[in-house]
């Protein structure tokens, strides 16, 4: 966007360059996490809610519980709250991410967690203090001397802008949504944006993009990613839960049904079948909102057996086109 509400030229195009960027490393019940560092936000959130439900234990709280629910939802809480409120293109805004990543960090954003009670949100605020002066597609992919890609890119909402550049045939993108046209307002998702993320010339919108490879001893083990705009992190976070916590089979671990929560709008969403009657009265009863709402992601993902070394693709049932194929 050039100054003065301008229009695309063709120089901004021309003077566009893709930026190489070092992924983040992080770790979750023995497992390394390697995830897209900002201006990608979901690599970020993602560590910051393994973090935070690491020291539970999840398996033994249930996969469906309302318990588990419900850590869920408050730590998604508390993480969405300081993406809105830290992230954004680092050519432009500084981020506190070491920080935003210490472990001590992540336990002082769970040390007022009521496993009887929800946080209200209005409640949750950014952790590190005030700061100083529909569609993506996914793909994950394995070859045969075990390089892996876990790949994230979106046009953003359908036919993107609805606009081609002349002769060319390309579709112009859609993610000026994802910038923060006004402060403290809901994009398309629903989602808050804070002013690390406003619009500015040549800033790069902030992503809820999370394609992420998850090691064990040192050797790949799950390579997964989603579209879903917010839901996306939730989605990956669910998936590799499933593996690590539970030890679901790749499939049962993708089709599991998901919930969602973003900090605001304050409600806890989940898929039909996601949560039983029982557990959203249990979940009404802390004090969450419980909607449900329609399907989230479609988490493309392949395990590697650590026996054996095969690789299984799992095709999310929710997109009924999509495909695990092998060459």
């Amino acid at each position: 966007m050039r100054e003065n509400g301008g229009t695309i030229a063709l120089a901004d195009l021309r003077g566009y360059r893709a930026i190489e960027r070092t992924p983040l490393r992080g770790s979750y019940r023995g497992h390394e996490v390697v995830v897209l560092p900002p201006p990608c936000s979901g690599g970020v959130t993602l560590l910051q809610m393994l973090a935070m439900i690491e020291p539970f234990d999840v398996r033994a709280l249930g996969r469906d519980s309302a318990a588990k629910h419900h850590l869920f939802a408050e730590a998604m809480r508390r993480a969405f709250c300081d993406r809105i409120e830290y992230l954004g293109d680092p050519a432009f805004v500084s981020m506190p991410l070491a920080r935003m990543l210490e472990r001590k960090y992540l336990a002082g954003r769970m040390a007022d967690f009521d496993p009887g009670r929800a946080t209200p949100s209005a409640m949750v605020r950014p952790g590190l203090g005030p700061r100083e002066s529909t569609e993506t597609t996914h793909f994950s992919i394995v070859d045969a001397a075990g390089n892996a890609v876990a790949n994230t890119y979106t046009l953003r909402n359908g036919f993107g802008s609805g606009v081609t550049i002349p002769g060319t045939g390309l579709l112009m993108n859609n993610v000026m949504d994802d910038l923060a046209a006004k402060v403290g307002e809901p994009n398309a998702h629903g989602l808050m944006q804070g002013s690390a993320n406003a619009i500015a010339p040549g800033k790069r919108a902030l992503s809820s993009m999370t394609p992420a490879l998850v090691f064990r001893d040192g050797r790949l083990l799950l390579v997964t990613g989603s579209p879903g705009g917010p839901t996306i992190i939730n989605t990956v976070l669910q998936v590799v839960t499933n593996v690590a916590d539970f030890g679901l089979p790749v499939m049962q671990a993708v089709a599991a049904p998901r919930m969602h929560h973003q900090w605001l709008p304050d409600e806890l969403a989940h898929e039909r079948n996601a949560i039983s009657a029982e557990t959203a009265a249990a979940l009404r009863a802390r004090g969450h909102k419980v909607v449900e709402k329609g399907s989230q992601g479609e988490a493309e993902t392949i395990w590697i057996d650590p026996k054996t070394g095969l690789r299984h693709g799992a095709a999310d049932p929710r997109l009924p086109d999509t495909k695990a194929m092998g060459y």
